[in-house]
């Protein structure tokens, strides 16, 4: 049980950050069962797969927002100041 607790280690030490604990997938299986125990017992094997995949399409759109490259108000500010500055732009299209 200790070499599988401990696997991690075998990794780069720049990929143990992300690797060394199981909190996402626990909070995330706390999430289906918190749903589940909502709907109490399901009619069939379809509809669970369907909760299911609806938490895992939530989780993974909120996991997008947080981690992305360029963030929306960074786009917004660098929109805004184009417009405030259209000769700029003409200027590099001249170029």
């Amino acid at each position: 049980a200790e070499e599988d607790v401990l696997a991690y280690m075998t990794f780069p030490s720049q990929h143990r950050v992300k690797l060394h604990s199981t909190n996402p997938l626990e909070r995330l299986n706390k999430e289906v069962k918190r749903r589940a125990d909502v709907v109490g017992i399901f009619p069939n094997e379809d509809s669970i797969v369907r909760l299911i995949g609806a938490v895992l399409l939530e989780q993974n759109d909120e996991w997008q927002l947080q981690h992305r490259y360029m963030q929306i108000e960074g786009m917004v500010e660098l929109d805004a100041s184009a417009e405030a500055s259209p000769s700029l732009i003409a200027e590099a299209d001249a170029a």
